[in-house]
């Protein structure tokens, strides 16, 4: 189903059924859960800033089962956290289905806004119920925890387990995603032109269109740095096939965009001596898997979804209309993205030499 058509009926439908189903009945002992099921809908950047607090859950309660409820567009990304036993998709009926029908001792809806996670959490009717309060939702909840823009978002999903007397561990700085085998050899084949070169990895690409700086300035970006020495990879889906055609052929570049999972696109960061991108669910793989970044930030909350650590670069120009995305929507810029267009490829290719200088 279209994303735009979801968010239709969440808006509408959604907020009709939140205020009319009842609250859950009192809370039910869940410091020793059998099952424990997490929903995550949404995209690739939300499941990978997941893994701490599932790390954090499998770690007080080793003995649980852990499901994580997905869709198609993120759940590849469970197949790389350590500690999920099942991945089902909501968009899946059959797996739908299974989910509601699991018995579930906890359930935690880790979406941020929409309402239709919070529906199905109630339906499972499991004993606990945890997820954010930001609006009608908080009434389908035992707990309902606050959410603020200003916490990044890794940190905001460990809020989401204070209810279970676990203590926020600290976002870790060594890799928290685990690239399967097959997915590293892959990338090898892939990446063997290079002769074992170090190279840097450019995504050009972004969800909508107000995040997407252009492929001309990503190549602009992708000759500088092979003018000192540095192979270059784009990877992508099919949509940034030409972008990664443009790169590569300003840079002698490898263009792998659209050939790649997304555990061998993770396979190939982790290789990746860099990553530049825009703010994108691929600028969390990278740092899932432990590889300095260079981001662009404009419509996006820096405090929010910015990569933190000093093996990371920020760019952001801080216009005064910047940000503008609150709970994954952007409207329609009428400046055509000024903050993004601001950015030169120059600044970014200053960035990125900053980061290649430091020894790892």
């Amino acid at each position: 189903m279209k994303i735009q058509l979801l968010k239709q009926i969440d808006s509408w439908l959604g907020r009709l059924v939140a205020a009319l189903l009842p609250p859950p009945t009192g809370t039910i002992d869940a410091r020793d859960p059998r099952l424990i099921l997490l929903i995550r809908p949404g995209g690739i950047g939300d499941a990978v800033l997941l893994a701490p607090a599932i790390a954090a859950l499998r770690e007080k309660f080793p003995e649980a089962r852990i499901t994580v409820l997905a869709e198609k567009r993120n759940a590849g990304i469970f197949s790389l956290v350590p500690g999920v036993d099942q991945v089902l998709r909501y968009d899946v009926p059959r797996e739908f289905l299974a989910a509601l029908r699991l018995s579930p001792d906890l359930v935690i809806d880790t979406e941020q806004w929409h309402r239709l996670s919070a529906i199905v959490a109630r339906l499972t009717d499991a004993g606990t119920l945890i997820g954010f309060g930001t609006n009608e939702r908080a009434r389908l909840f035992h707990h309902a925890i606050p959410y603020s823009h200003d916490d990044y978002e890794a940190d905001s999903f460990l809020h989401l387990l204070a209810p279970l007397e676990i203590t926020p561990p600290p976002i870790p700085s060594t890799p928290f995603l685990s690239v399967p085998t097959v997915a590293k050899a892959r990338a090898n084949h892939l990446l063997a032109a290079l002769t074992g070169n170090p190279f840097i990895t450019i995504f050009p690409g972004a969800s909508i269109p107000e995040r997407r700086w252009g492929g001309e300035r990503f190549a602009d970006v992708a000759s500088r740095l092979a003018r000192q020495g540095y192979g270059i990879v784009v990877v992508g889906g099919k949509e940034d096939a030409v972008a990664g055609a443009t790169i590569c052929q300003a840079s002698g570049g490898l263009n792998l965009a659209a050939r790649t999972s997304l555990a061998e696109t993770a396979a190939i960061l982790a290789q990746s001596a860099l990553l530049v991108s825009g703010d994108s669910g691929v600028l969390h793989l990278a740092v899932g898997v432990g590889t300095p970044t260079v981001s662009l930030f404009g419509p996006g909350i820096v405090k929010k979804w910015a990569p933190h650590g000093p093996r990371h670069r920020v760019i952001n120009q801080e216009f005064p209309c910047s940000p503008c995305t609150r709970f994954g929507y952007t409207a329609h810029c009428p400046r055509q993205a000024a903050c993004l267009r601001q950015i030169t490829p120059a600044m970014v290719t200053e960035a990125a030499l900053s980061l290649l200088t430091i020894p790892h």
